[in-house]
Parts: structure tokens; C-alpha cells; sequence
């Protein structure tokens, strides 16, 4: 009885894979004929620009990292604390 149903199961695999590449075929197309590439009218950026660029970017890293870690300390103290009071009572 197992091996007819193993059978089958095998069978109905076989039917879904030729259906499935038909429906990757077809969202393959409607998503080529869907897209479609926006231009941009950028202006040129001078060396001085990306400097200031650059550096306005690497502060505002600096910032980012320093919230990240004093977050996580708070954090990681106020578990502590908490440990520490319920180890206590």
C-alpha cells in the first residue's frame, strides 16, 4: 500500500514541475515588459563636494555607532541590575 502511495506522490511531482517551469516562464515575461528604467539628470559633483560628502558621512557613522553602544550598555547593566535584584530577594 506504501509503495503505491510513494507512486503517486513521485507522479503528481512530475505533473507540478512542468506546470511550475510554464509559470516561471510567464512571470518572467510580465516582469520584463513591466520594467521599465527611470533616467536621472544628476549633476557632476566635484572632488570638494565629496569630501564634504565623505565626511559628513563617516561623523554620522560615528554618531550611529556610539547610540548603538551606549543602547546596548544601558541595556546590558539594566540586565544586570536585574539579576542582581531578583538573586537577592
Amino acid at each position: 500500500m506504501s509503495i503505491l502511495a510513494m507512486n503517486l506522490t513521485i507522479k503528481n511531482n512530475r505533473k507540478l514541475l512542468l506546470k511550475r517551469d510554464k509559470f516561471k516562464n510567464t512571470l518572467r515575461l510580465r516582469t520584463s515588459i513591466c520594467e521599465e528604467k527611470t533616467e536621472y539628470n544628476l549633476p557632476k559633483a566635484t572632488n570638494k563636494q565629496l569630501s564634504a560628502i565623505r565626511k559628513r558621512m563617516k561623523m554620522e557613522r560615528q554618531i550611529w555607532w556610539v547610540k548603538i553602544t551606549v543602547v546596548t550598555l544601558i541595556g546590558f547593566f539594566g540586565l544586570i541590575v536585574a539579576l542582581i535584584v531578583l538573586t537577592k530577594s
